[in-house]
């Protein structure tokens, strides 16, 4: 399958690396392809900087937002929650038009320094003000919950007994995205329902926040046991 993959962070790298040693065509997108390949420091988490990354992944494509979003039959919104929406406008309507759009993103706001707190929760979410925006996209919100290790290793904690959750209002976009997470090894996906239900995933993220502090490590997930 052609992917495209809205980011360059650390979220980006790890499933589009995963993707394509799973053979499919992915592309990564950034708004100045040029500019990031120049980057020589480290990130914030101290990874080294993109080009290093890029260097041992040849089978990854780097391009604008616009060429990633062409490129993918399926695209993955990776960005950070603060520029989501400006990156995916970036990206084109048309491109994104019709396609699934799985949503990564977290709306974290770190105005006031660290732990951050949710720029949009309660009523409403940045999956569905994606949705949104972006009308003919098909959204699905999934993988916001655990770390990018876990998105794509999630047998690296308890044998990957543990829940991951998709919302979104298509339910063929919702398979498509199904399957992709089989891909990484997730078993236990439960269907939350429309995409509504992203508010419950995006506003757990300040628990994760206390639970990274507590556990001392992102190693961590949910189990519903039912």
């Amino acid at each position: 399958m052609k992917i495209g993959i809205l980011g360059t962070g650390m979220v980006a790298k790890a499933l589009a690396g995963k993707l394509a040693e799973r053979g499919h065509s992915v592309m990564i997108g950034t708004r100045d392809p040029e500019a990031t390949l120049a980057r020589d420091q480290k990130d914030g988490f101290g990874n080294p900087p993109f080009r290093d990354w890029k260097a041992a992944q040849p089978k990854v494509d780097l391009g604008t937002f616009a060429a990633a979003a062409e490129h993918g039959d399926l695209l993955i919104n990776a960005t950070n929650g603060a520029g989501a929406l400006a990156a995916l406008e970036t990206a084109g309507a048309q491109a994104i038009a019709d396609k699934v759009l799985i949503d990564v993103s977290v709306p974290l706001d770190f105005s006031a320094g660290f732990p951050p707190s949710l720029f949009v929760c309660n009523t409403d979410s940045l999956g569905e003000q994606i949705q949104r925006a972006f009308p003919r996209a098909r959204v699905v919100k999934t993988l916001n919950t655990v770390n990018a290790n876990l998105m794509i290793e999630p047998k690296a904690l308890a044998g990957g007994d543990h829940t991951m959750f998709v919302s979104g209002n298509d339910a063929d976009a919702k398979q498509a995205a199904t399957r992709l997470l089989g891909e990484f090894g997730w078993t236990d996906i439960m269907d939350l329902g429309d995409l509504s239900t992203a508010r419950g995933t995006e506003m757990y993220l300040p628990l994760w926040l206390r639970l990274f502090a507590a556990v001392g490590s992102a190693t961590f997930s949910i189990k519903v046991v039912r």
